[in-house]
């Protein structure tokens, strides 16, 4: 360990302790923040709209879980920044330590197997979008990416902020919900795996430790053959949805297989309709299972009503959502 003072406009002199593995830690990736005068104060005296933190940008992930660690459930990573730094302007969050983890190059995988498709937390949805191969390996994955809010915050936000952020509106956790993905968690105790649906626990929940950081998610093997549909209604592109609907199923015979249906912004996390899938599972592939599932996706679900909408519009918004996404799935079949 080290203790480095420094002295910046901005910046407050006193030490933060960081956890270095030698002397010869740079000590700009160490800062207390706290505000100059002229940067806290507006003309008209107003306060700055940050809460004041120490930051730290550790060089490797042994760094970034001890700083995590040290601090108990006082710091909070830092990815993409799109979830965490409006939350601290609207002081919703006021952590003690914020550890950036842009230089965390072992985050940034996209890896393509016979096993399936690892994303790294620090991969960016421009990256996704971008990548050669993705839609081939999973094409559910990337059409729901295309949603994913506008240009600049897909150019800056993470995989991992999302995950952890564990917003019920989001896209990708109820695309790891729908897919049986599962998050990788690394801590100070090590690696653990938690399933997807394990990991969501309520708004803005989850199953990490205060000392661990979503360092990957993996999602199983996608079949060329499979069918998918993804549907989402928000006020205004880019926002996020009132209600979305993630599925897929394989075609055997002319008959649902391997049926999975997800709801998002419908519940106080993403939810699997199991109710659908077991209406759908083994039945004919056609406009009746399509109206049956539509029925049973309103009844599956029990959203609050909120200040966007009320509960009632959010049932009739998810079975519309559902019919138009199984639509989908069924036409990219051919019929």
């Amino acid at each position: 360990m080290a203790d480095m003072a420094l002295r910046r406009d901005g910046i407050e002199d006193a030490p933060l302790t960081v956890f270095a593995s030698g002397a010869t830690k740079k000590a700009q990736n160490f800062r207390r923040f706290r505000g100059s005068k002229r940067a806290a104060e507006s003309s008209r005296g107003t306060r700055m709209k940050l809460p004041p933190f120490d930051y730290a940008c550790p060089a490797t992930l042994a760094e970034a879980v001890a700083l995590l660690a040290a601090h108990g459930g006082e710091a909070k990573p830092l990815a993409g920044g799109q979830s965490l730094v409006p939350m601290l302007a609207f002081r919703l969050a006021a952590p003690a330590l914020i550890v950036d983890l842009r230089k965390l190059d072992a985050l940034r995988h996209i890896e393509i197997t016979d096993e399936g498709v690892n994303l790294g937390a620090m991969v960016r949805w421009k990256d996704i979008l971008e990548h050669p191969r993705l839609r081939q390996a999973h094409p559910l994955l990337v059409t729901a990416v295309e949603h994913v809010a506008h240009y600049q915050i897909r150019n800056r936000g993470t995989v991992g902020g999302s995950l952890a952020h564990a917003d019920p509106a989001a896209e990708l956790p109820g695309i790891a919900v729908t897919c049986d993905a599962k998050i990788v968690a690394l801590g100070q105790a090590g690696q653990r795996i938690v399933h997807a649906a394990d990991f969501f626990r309520g708004p803005l929940v989850t199953a990490l430790q205060p000392d661990e950081i979503v360092s990957e998610i993996r999602f199983p093997a996608w079949p060329p053959a499979r069918r998918f549909g993804f549907r989402e209604f928000a006020r205004r592109r880019g926002d996020f949805a009132l209600a979305a609907a993630a599925l897929f199923f394989d075609a055997r015979e002319k008959k649902f297989c391997n049926v999975r249906v997800g709801a998002v912004g419908v519940a106080d996390r993403p939810l699997r309709l199991a109710a659908v899938e077991r209406l759908l599972e083994g039945g004919e592939i056609g406009k009746a299972a399509i109206a049956k599932a539509e029925t049973a996706a309103s009844a599956a679900v029990d959203p609050p009503d909120d200040i966007h909408a009320s509960g009632a519009y959010r049932k009739t918004l998810i079975s519309v959502m559902v019919e138009r996404a199984l639509q989908d799935a069924i036409n990219r079949g051919g019929g």
